[in-house]
């Protein structure tokens, strides 16, 4: 059921004999306010389910290292910075009378900084966040207004912007009060923490053609179509295809069903040229994922990169053990912490390969099934037969000169469905940001994984042969 986008929840007709059989409508009441003050949302009819928002366990994180050595931990929606590309502190700016972006229409001071600015939560925030970036800005770090407080509202502004909360705001306008009176000058660096490729895949998504309900008052059409575009026109694309597979292979975990359709996801468009972005530019694994969906592909994909119970269960130590705001209790009692080794993101057995380049060999050792921490022995990844019984897998590597992947062995044989082969993966990466594949080519399948070494914003850029060896 569409929700209503007024203040009161749609009132149906009074119930009658079918109602019992029914199953309750669903509908949101509108959002428009942090708080709402009491009664403000109506809620007469017990026929109707009324859902508010709450938040996850999840973020996009993004730290702010100030120049006394402080950390303020926020988000960044785009995880791939622009300007922000180097270990170098920038200068912060502040300015009480201009907080809101407006410098007074005098953009002179704003090169090269870091600007700190309120998070209005207005029409024209975007066009002026643009504006600051325009001036040359290294970047912008949004606090948000004191009504919202400790909930940050990701948006997707650009690269180069981090949001806050307010009491964290309080400290970097404090920092800044106290040090631009001192030597030396306010400044800070900011460091991107996420390393899983997002988004996963790509999916039809632009002018879906699809049925719509008449005479809805957040639409031009009155039905009983209309024409949508969006990543909410993607997802059911893919919901769709893990309906078909799970119905396929019903003993299939969500992992493997997901590595199905990351590693058949097609590379390029349907005229064989590379996927491109909306400027006509070839668009990069943060913008396609690991390619666009094929399900007749995904169907059979050969081999799967599967990840167990325990290991996502040790995932989320690791996570509650770095992220403050994580989730506290695992769902399953019977997996708790203290037991289990934490695995952190790299550690993943995940279908896609991030690797985030550091001044030393970053290295991840599998112990009983299981990657221990902390790191010690060679990289490895496993896959899973779910194709022919005797098949033979060849590593085949596609990489830019500013990225080289050494993959050990360079052959995977099998004997029987459901084998598992364990591989080791090296990176050596002399760029900002460099991208590859890896491929297992058979005489049916090719298993095919996107390679992204990023150097996290904060770290030393890369020297010539830095080596970084990937879960």
């Amino acid at each position: 059921m569409r929700g209503s986008a007024s203040n009161k929840t749609p009132s149906p007709s009074a119930p009658s004999e079918p109602y019992q059989k029914a199953s309750p409508w669903c509908a949101r009441p509108a959002t428009t306010a942090p708080r709402r003050p009491a009664a403000s949302v109506t809620n007469d009819s017990p026929w109707v389910l009324t859902v508010a928002a709450g938040s996850v366990d999840r973020s996009f994180d993004a730290s702010v290292y100030l120049g006394d050595g402080r950390r303020i931990d926020g988000e960044a929606l785009n995880q791939v910075a622009a300007k922000l590309s180097s270990s170098k502190r920038y200068p912060l700016l502040y300015s009480e009378v201009s907080h809101s972006y407006q410098f007074a229409g005098d953009f002179g001071s704003v090169p090269g900084k870091i600007v700190v600015c309120l998070d209005t939560n207005t029409r024209d925030q975007v066009s002026q966040i643009q504006s600051v970036m325009d001036a040359d800005a290294a970047g912008i770090i949004l606090y948000n207004l004191g009504l919202t407080g400790y909930t940050t509202i990701a948006r997707d502004y650009n690269s180069s912007v981090v949001q806050v909360t307010t009491a964290d705001g309080t400290v970097l306008r404090d920092y800044y009060a106290t040090s631009a009176k001192n030597n030396p000058a306010p400044s800070a660096s900011v460091t991107y923490n996420n390393t899983l490729i997002g988004p996963d895949v790509l999916a039809p998504g632009l002018n879906v053609l699809a049925a719509w309900p008449p005479k809805t008052t957040d639409s031009a059409s009155t039905g009983p179509f209309n024409v949508i575009s969006g990543t909410s026109m993607a997802t059911p694309h893919v919901s769709g295809v893990v309906a078909l597979l799970k119905s396929l292979h019903p003993d299939w975990s969500p992992a493997a069903i997901k590595s199905a359709i990351l590693t058949t996801s097609d590379a390029v468009d349907n005229a064989r040229g590379p996927i491109l972005d909306e400027q006509h530019e070839k668009a990069n694994a943060c913008g396609r994922g690991a390619g666009h969906v094929n399900p007749v592909k995904a169907a059979d994909p050969g081999l799967v990169y599967d990840i167990t119970a325990d290991e996502f269960a040790g995932y989320i130590c690791w996570l509650q053990s770095t992220h403050a705001n994580a989730t506290s209790t695992l769902l399953d009692a019977s997996l708790p912490c203290a037991t289990l080794p934490k695995i952190t993101t790299e550690q993943l057995n995940y279908p896609t390969i991030t690797v985030p380049l550091r001044p030393t060999t970053f290295t991840v050792n599998r112990t009983g099934g299981r990657p221990a921490c902390p790191p010690s022995g060679p990289a490895l990844r496993t896959v899973t037969n779910v194709g022919p019984a005797e098949s033979t897998y060849t590593a085949k590597v596609e990489a830019p000169s500013t990225l080289t992947v050494h993959v050990s062995p360079e052959t995977l044989s099998f004997s029987k469905a459901g084998e598992k082969k364990t591989f080791s993966v090296s990176v050596i990466g002399q760029d900002l940001i460099a991208e590859g594949s890896l491929s297992w080519v058979s005489e049916k399948h090719v298993v095919r994984s996107p390679v992204v070494a990023v150097v996290r914003v904060g770290s030393p850029p890369p020297a010539p042969g830095r080596t970084s060896t990937q879960h």
